[in-house]
């Protein structure tokens, strides 16, 4: 059997100690984190449907601050398009406009004026009574409508004339451009 002197025996374990020592912390270390990691801020991505959000553009007329066309996101109300015209006069019938109907590309959007009776300036304007007749109206007086522009309004005409007159309000789903929603916003506001 091997003796050893306590100067050899010191000498065998004292770099056997630190070797195990220098091996233990760098195993302790492994995974633990070195400080905090630099993180790059958040930045607001759009999503797809945001990003693809075509834009409309609607003509503002009537009681409006400054009157003119206007480019609006898809999904705009007719109070965006409002806001974005500088907001009704005092003078505006916004009882006659409804203002939470959805936007179409190429709109016009027509703010009524309160004559001194209250009522609305115009013959055939909407509010004032009279509705407007889909078998009769020219083109200007369709024009006048809420949510049917000068093109909307040559639409109407043609379909009239090549199909024969209207029989109810809902044939005007037949035509180009006019959905149910702008039918719901019309409903009120014209007879077959």
């Amino acid at each position: 059997m091997l003796t050893l002197t306590r100067t050899q025996l010191a000498l065998v374990l004292v770099p056997l100690v630190v070797l195990l020592t220098v091996a233990g912390s760098r195993i302790a270390g492994v995974g633990a984190s070195r400080g905090p990691a630099a993180v790059a801020p958040l930045v607001r991505v759009p999503s797809s449907a945001q990003a693809q959000r075509p834009l409309l553009v609607v003509h503002v007329v009537g009681a409006v601050r400054r009157a003119g066309l206007f480019r609006l996101r898809d999904g705009s109300r007719v109070a965006d398009a409002l806001a974005r015209a500088g907001g009704p006069t005092r003078r505006a019938d916004l009882a006659a406009v409804n203002l939470a109907a959805p936007l179409v590309d190429g709109e016009h959007v027509v703010v009524p004026r309160r004559g001194a009776g209250g009522s609305v300036t115009g013959a055939a304007a909407p509010g004032a009574g009279a509705k407007v007749s889909l078998g009769s109206a020219t083109v200007e007086q369709l024009d006048e409508l809420p949510g049917v522009g000068p093109v909307t309004a040559q639409k109407i005409v043609d379909w009239r004339t090549t199909h024969g007159p209207f029989r109810s309000v809902e044939d005007l789903d037949d035509v180009p451009g006019i959905g149910p929603a702008r039918i719901e916003q019309l409903r009120d506001l014209v007879t077959p």
